[in-house]
C-alpha cells in the first residue's frame, strides 16, 4: 500500500474500527499526520494544522484499532496511547507483524 491509498483507506474507513489495517496503513498514516501538523506550523499557519489534526482524531483511533486487529489485539487497547509514556507500547504493537488469519478475519493482502 502507498502513501496516498493508505490515506484514502483511512478516510474512507474513518469510523471503521472493524477489520485490520497492514503496517503499511498505519504507517503511512502516521506519516500523513506529522505532514498535516509541521507543514502548516511551518508556514505560519499553525491553527489550520491542530484543526486538521482534530479532524483526523477519529480516523487515527480507527486505523490504530484495525492495526491492534491485525496482530490479534482488541481495538480497545488503542486507548493505552493517550496515557504518557504508556503509550510507547502502543508503538511495540505498531510494528509487530501481522498475526495470520485470526478472530478479527483474514490476513490484510496489501
Amino acid at each position: 500500500m502507498n502513501f496516498v491509498d493508505a490515506v484514502k483507506t483511512c478516510f474512507t474507513k474513518y469510523v471503521g474500527f472493524e477489520g485490520r489495517a497492514t503496517r503499511s496503513e498505519y504507517w503511512w498514516w502516521v506519516l500523513f499526520l506529522v505532514l498535516v501538523t509541521i507543514v502548516p506550523g511551518m508556514l505560519g499557519v499553525k491553527m489550520v494544522g491542530e484543526l486538521l489534526m482534530l479532524a483526523s482524531l477519529l480516523p487515527t483511533f480507527a486505523a490504530g484499532a484495525r492495526r491492534l486487529h491485525d496482530i490479534g489485539r482488541s481495538g480497545w487497547w488503542v486507548l493505552v496511547g493517550l496515557v504518557p509514556l504508556v503509550g510507547l507500547v502502543m508503538i511495540y504493537w505498531a510494528v509487530q507483524p501481522s498475526d495470520g488469519d485470526n478472530a478479527f478475519g483474514p490476513a490484510p493482502t496489501r
